[in-house]
């Protein structure tokens, strides 16, 4: 018998009574992080890492919260959970069960790549695998995130000397705070919109060391020159975007790897820097596990399925809802 099985709420454990990252309302809800496709609104209880609960106060506003430590036991019905890093943004959480014997994990989103911001991630041994597979493709595969930050550093740098802005466009919960992290914050001042500077307090707050920025209702009658802007992509084309007169604009994610998705993004740069595993990161990860079967869920489910099948892993599909085969960026964080 499955430890899990899909449902209409989404992904539901019966020993134990609860959801994993369901999308519509439940009686407990067992949360990986805090983005706003994961953790919704509408559950009567929820269940998270500690540095994912602020998070899902800002967000979700208050509700019974209970929060766990990296590896801390808890026992639910017949079920004993435990969360452990995946290493995609601040508090993100792989949740292991262990049942009559046996153990599942749920990796939600993860990278394998360093990153400062966030606890990295912990391959955990089990029986079964629900794995993302947001860029599970051969095509996607990340270059050095060192080189990336270097690259931003030089446009910024570039345009900065001429007086001229720039905007980067980043999810604002994570992507933000990491491009954040790691830009120079010599090279002029930094504005970020009211939706990534709420965020960075969290950050702040769990330790995470992020340069000094200000906000557009901070300025007064001031006109910026040389800054860096960090704003979420909703905000492409808005009025709040006036303020930064003729500026460069960019596009920090793993979807810029691919030509097209720059070109409907229509910014003048694509910064390939993705808090996802890519495709040599997913059979890494699967790998270090030692899953007897490995479940794809939330991304191109069938090219990872076909391929662990061809090299000798058990690997199935669970379709509906959780199959979600991106041709290009989705709206959500």
């Amino acid at each position: 018998m499955d430890i899990l099985v899909p449902t209409a709420e989404g992904l539901y454990c019966p020993a134990g009574d609860f959801h994993i990252d369901p999308w519509r309302p439940v009686a407990r809800a067992v949360v990986t992080h805090g983005h706003a496709d994961h953790a919704r609104y509408g559950a009567g209880a929820y269940l998270a890492h500690e540095q994912t609960l602020p998070i899902l106060r800002k967000r979700l506003g208050d509700h019974p919260y209970q929060a766990l430590a990296w590896g801390e036991c808890l026992t639910l019905g017949g079920t004993r959970i435990s969360l452990h890093p995946a290493g995609h943004i601040l508090g993100s959480s792989q949740v292991r069960i262990e049942c009559d014997g046996e153990v599942w994990v749920v990796t939600g989103d993860y990278k394998l790549e360093a990153d400062s911001t966030c606890q990295p991630f912990e391959p955990i041994a089990c029986d079964t695998l629900v794995t993302e597979s947001t860029f599970a493709m051969p095509v996607y595969r990340w270059a050095d995130p060192l080189t990336v930050y270097a690259a931003i550093n030089e446009w910024w740098a570039g345009h900065a000397a001429k007086g001229r802005n720039c905007v980067m466009f980043a999810y604002a919960l994570g992507k933000a705070q990491r491009v954040l992290h790691h830009v120079d914050a010599s090279i002029g001042p930094i504005i970020c919109h009211g939706a990534v500077a709420s965020l960075n307090e969290i950050y702040r707050a769990a330790g995470v060391a992020l340069p000094s920025t200000r906000m557009v209702s901070e300025l007064g009658s001031e006109k910026p020159r040389g800054a860096l802007v960090i704003a979420p992509p909703s905000a492409a084309g808005s009025a709040w975007m006036r303020r930064f007169g003729d500026y460069s604009d960019a596009f920090a994610s793993g979807w810029m790897q691919i030509r097209g998705n720059r070109r409907r993004r229509g910014v003048d740069r694509g910064f390939v820097l993705s808090d996802h595993a890519d495709w040599p990161g997913l059979l890494r990860a699967i790998a270090a596990t030692g899953a007897r079967e490995v479940i794809p869920m939330h991304g191109f489910t069938a090219t990872l399925t076909r391929y662990l099948r061809q090299i000798g892993i058990a690997a199935r599909e669970l379709g509906g809802e959780f199959h979600r085969d991106a041709v290009s960026e989705p709206d959500p964080e």
